[in-house]
């Protein structure tokens, strides 16, 4: 059982796109009747009938820092039917993920969060129609004004997707306002910044100089500019939905670990 259990919740490549595969597959019985919180010196773990919690692909054991992240991971194992469905666990997903990743790839999580900094979606503007250019200015000028005051940056907004080299200076001190963030914030901050498509509303986010909801509202200026235009498409606003979902979570991680 506990085999079947790791296949459904294998989850490697990105911590999330596993959970879609698993729409295909027999999910797993559930083999457990209690789940808890236990406390040791190292942190907090969620265990089943008493036994801990490890991750499914490299079975290595789950500590984590603070008691609130250990509930909510509590919670949606305790919240399974007779089947353990991997795809409305989304915290659990994303801890195994971040575990799984190794405290080695928080240098590259940091680069990936400043790859998207360097050509981040609040830059690159659109010339027309006239509603979402005075959109665009009003929303993502003041997440880039928040930014520049707090970290004494400038950036160089541009119009198209031509390239626009930020400076040089802008970019390290970007760098320097994720210092001190370990292995889970940094997941959850990369999972931010996908999902949004920048990250500088993932910093903004991270340092309270914008609330999720804002944050949320900015990365989507264009599409909702899109659906104002034509409507909603029923596909798409599943897709969104589920976005919501893991966005959610990641910004829980960080609300819980700041």
């Amino acid at each position: 059982m506990r085999d079947q259990l790791e296949e459904a919740l294998r989850h490697q490549d990105d911590g999330y796109g596993r959970a879609q595969h698993l729409n295909k597959v027999e999910l797993p019985k559930r083999f457990y009747k209690s789940v808890d919180v236990a406390r040791s010196e190292e942190g907090y773990s969620v265990t089943l009938d008493g036994r801990p919690v490890r991750t499914p692909g490299k079975r290595l054991p789950i500590v984590l820092p603070v008691l609130a992240l250990a509930q909510l991971k509590a919670e949606e194992w305790a919240a399974q039917g007779e089947r353990i469905d991997p795809a409305t666990m989304p915290m659990t997903r994303l801890i195994n993920s971040a575990i799984e990743s190794g405290e080695e790839m928080i240098p590259a999580f940091r680069a990936e969060i400043g790859k998207f900094t360097a050509s981040d979606l609040l830059l690159y503007r659109a010339d027309a129609p006239q509603e979402l250019v005075e959109e665009q200015e009003r929303v993502w000028d003041g997440a880039l004004v928040k930014l520049a005051r707090k970290f004494d940056v400038a950036f160089q907004p541009t119009i198209g997707i031509i390239h626009q080299p930020q400076p040089t200076a802008t970019l390290e001190k970007l760098d320097a306002a994720l210092e001190g963030q370990g292995l889970l914030s940094l997941t959850a901050l990369v999972s931010i910044t996908g999902i949004t498509g920048s990250g500088l509303l993932a910093l903004a986010l991270l340092h309270e100089l914008m609330d999720a909801g804002a944050v949320w509202h900015a990365a989507h200026v264009d599409e909702d500019h899109q659906i104002r235009l034509w409507g909603e498409d029923e596909e798409a606003m599943e897709r969104r939905a589920k976005r919501r979902v893991e966005f959610d979570t990641a910004v829980r991680v960080v609300d819980a670990l700041r």
